[in-house]
């Protein structure tokens, strides 16, 4: 306890910085995918192949994006996204910046995940949909979102966790972070104590995080 105690004596303000650095990230991370990836995952599901706005090029072209970012290892990600960074931000460090490669990844791996859950869903329910003359967003947001909402929201909880991981490699853009913190003033500089107390505070916030998140999913599930 005494080590821990120190820990934070000595370094406390810039725990909490890279606290914030992380939650920033992550926080754009999650807007992305809400705000596109349910959208893009939705599209997908609804271009496929007997799906109810079947389109083949559509769907292609949505599912090759997907496929191809969750392809990518992630760190040759953020240095083949650095040109397109410079471009929008006007540089490549700090953690807007660094936030913009993520928000990419995000979407993809969070619209998969909606593809794959809103094809969980019984066929009963499109044909419910078509049944009472419901148009493409009634279908959407009536009966698909509604059915699959605890599965969402378990899913982006599920993708949350894996944002956080990814953060931690946006240090090497100047993204800062926890896992930058971990990195420099604890492996680098041979505080071990620090940088295994700022690994116990991040599995503490996936665990909050994945606690919240089992229990919003568990509330909305009316099965």
């Amino acid at each position: 306890m005494t080590v821990i105690r120190d820990v934070f004596v000595d370094h406390g303000d810039k725990i909490a910085e890279a606290l914030l650095e992380t939650g920033w990230m992550v926080a754009a991370a999650i807007l992305a995918a809400v705000l596109v990836g349910l959208p893009l995952g939705t599209l997908i599901y609804l271009t496929r192949a007997g799906g109810p706005l079947q389109n083949r090029v559509v769907w292609g072209l949505a599912d090759l994006y997907v496929t191809i970012v969750r392809s990518f290892p992630f760190l040759l990600f953020v240095v083949f996204m650095i040109p397109v960074t410079r471009l929008v931000f006007g540089t490549t460090f700090g953690t807007t910046a660094a936030s913009f490669p993520l928000a990419f990844v995000a979407v993809a791996i969070y619209a998969r995940l909606v593809e794959q859950i809103l094809l969980e869903i019984p066929p009963g329910i499109l044909t419910s949909a078509r049944s009472m003359g419901a148009n493409v967003w009634q279908t959407v947001t009536k009966f698909l979102y509604v059915e699959a909402r605890s599965g969402l929201v378990y899913a982006l909880t599920s993708a949350t966790i894996s944002f956080i991981s990814y953060s931690t490699v946006l240090g090497v853009v100047g993204g800062g972070g926890v896992g930058d913190f971990a990195l420099r003033y604890g492996y680098q500089e041979y505080e071990f104590a620090l940088m295994y107390v700022t690994i116990v505070l991040i599995i503490a916030c996936v665990l909050v995080l994945q606690t919240a998140g089992h229990l919003v999913s568990r509330a909305l599930d009316r099965r």
